[in-house]
């Protein structure tokens, strides 16, 4: 049995300890060149002490950025400012991934500019709104319907993630993870309504599975296999992402993956404890997850260490915890009390509500 304070090797990296800070967009990339900042690299660093970080999700190519003050990872610049990330986490003694994410029909063109528009497995457009005013009132419009990706196109958003990858390498990270939850690109064509393809990319199991397995294998030919993960909200509805035959897609998928990954990652969507147990067992490599066997377990606490101890998961991430408590691992080995996370900072401001959380240290009373 295992424990989630022991280390673990994924890849060839051995990591301190089995609690993951899981990927959480700040939008705090300020600028029109989407570049990290000093202040990240300030925040990233205090949570060194997690066995491992994933990193804000980077978009890899201009259209493929869903809101504003996102950072990039697809020019030389983007690359050189994430140096200051990652060797900052490194020299605290952590490792971290960078985390890619095209937010597919998640968009709009009045934020990505340029004359370009959002695309999509199919011309299906998300539910909801997104914000595209950088300075001022917050102006929100609907999502627009996608423009559909060409075959062509496809291979060309394919060697974004690609060229992305690499330069996530080049900037330090110790590997790249994937993002194909949350109803953006990956898991619109993994989706049974964002992707109504009857071209070899959708209708069927192994056509809705086809763009994430070519894609995963061709980061993996970049960047070596054990230096990348992939990410998936099984049941996941966010912008109306519906899933047929998820069972069937997920296992599928799973199946198809490299062996050798670094690991799997998984954001349990509530009420899919079942599938989660079906992919542990058909996974046979690490296994990383967010755990939300119910919605009362939103957001992920002490209580979900146990997906460790119970041998459900290998490493168990958390996300919101990590937001109000930099010294999270820490906090949990002493059974401290954690920090509350203030949500109106969650997104945009400055260090109020990312880098001003004290350390259970600094908040526990002096002994004379």
């Amino acid at each position: 049995m295992s424990h989630a304070f022991e280390p673990i090797t994924i890849g060839d990296l051995t990591l301190d300890n089995r609690i993951a800070m899981a990927p959480l967009t700040r939008r705090r990339a300020y600028g029109p060149a989407h570049t990290a900042t000093p202040m990240m690299a300030d925040y990233y660093e205090q949570r060194a002490s997690a066995g491992l970080i994933i990193g804000e999700a980077m978009q890899p190519s201009p259209v493929g950025q869903g809101y504003t003050f996102t950072p990039g990872m697809h020019t030389a610049a983007q690359s050189e400012s994430w140096r200051q990330v990652t060797d900052r986490v490194h020299a605290a003694g952590g490792r971290i991934f960078g985390q890619l994410q095209h937010a597919g029909r998640n968009s709009h063109p009045d934020l990505l500019g340029g004359g370009l528009h959002p695309v999509g497995p199919s011309a299906v457009a998300a539910d909801g709104v997104v914000r595209v005013s950088t300075t001022g009132p917050a102006i929100r419009k609907p999502y627009p319907t996608p423009r559909t990706l060409a075959i062509h196109e496809i291979v060309c958003t394919t060697a974004d993630f690609v060229a992305a990858a690499e330069n996530c390498m080049r900037a330090g990270f110790d590997g790249v993870e994937l993002h194909g939850a949350y109803g953006y690109l990956i898991q619109q064509f993994l989706s049974s309504n964002a992707n109504v393809r009857v071209d070899g990319y959708g209708t069927s199991v192994e056509g809705r599975i086809r763009f994430a397995v070519e894609l995963v294998h061709a980061v993996a030919d970049a960047i070596g296999s054990d230096r990348l993960a992939l990410r998936v909200s099984p049941g996941c509805t966010a912008s109306c992402i519906e899933e047929d035959a998820i069972d069937d897609v997920y296992l599928a998928l799973v199946r198809e993956l490299p062996s050798d990954l670094a690991f799997l990652d998984v954001f349990e969507f509530p009420g899919h404890r079942a599938l989660t147990h079906a992919i542990r067992e058909q996974w046979g490599g690490v296994l990383m997850l967010n755990p939300h066997a119910a919605y009362e377990d939103f957001p992920a606490g002490p209580a979900q260490l146990s997906v460790v101890d119970d041998g459900l998961a290998d490493i168990v991430a958390f996300g919101t915890a990590f937001i109000a408590n930099p010294d999270l691992v820490e906090r949990l080995r002493l059974g401290s009390p954690l920090t509350s996370a203030d949500e109106s900072t969650f997104y945009l401001g400055d260090e109020r509500g990312y880098t001003d959380y004290p350390t259970v240290q600094a908040v526990m009373p002096t002994r004379g």
